[in-house]
């Protein structure tokens, strides 16, 4: 009884002396912290963009042969209809409506509108900047 009477006296003397000193937590810090942070993707900068130019764009390349976009005459029904663009880029949320518009037209699977399949093709990413932006400009202008 005795053992165990100092024993219990030596492990709480040493618990005691454990807690001296004690400063507070101890918080990671950056220091010794090696690699950068990780690239947040965004966009490309948007080309400044000629309505003009896109509505020929839009026409020569045979985007009204799948989309419905009054302003260029089309009644395309195999793709959204661009007339309701704006509300595309309210449901996606993926930032303003020249953005998601461009992005679009890059990454057409990067959002796909419900009820539409993913069928657009990827050769619209391969155009200039300014042909990009000139699309944008036009399919954005009215809405």
């Amino acid at each position: 009884m005795r053992r165990a009477a100092a024993a219990l006296a030596i492990g709480a003397s040493g618990l005691l002396f454990a807690a001296c000193g004690y400063q507070g937590t101890v918080s990671p810090t950056a220091a010794g912290v090696s690699g950068k942070p990780p690239k947040q993707q965004t966009a490309p900068t948007l080309a400044k963009g000629d309505p003009a130019a896109g509505k020929t764009l839009f026409a020569s390349s045979g985007c009204g042969g799948c989309h419905t976009f009054k302003p260029a005459g089309s009644n395309g029904q195999i793709g959204p209809d661009l007339d309701k663009l704006s509300d595309y880029a309210k449901q996606a949320n993926q930032g303003p409506l020249p953005q998601f518009t461009q992005t679009s037209i890059i990454n057409p699977g990067n959002y796909v509108q419900p009820g539409y399949q993913n069928v657009m093709p990827s050769t619209y990413a391969k155009l200039p900047p300014k042909q990009i932006g000139d699309l944008v400009a036009f399919l954005t202008q009215k809405q």
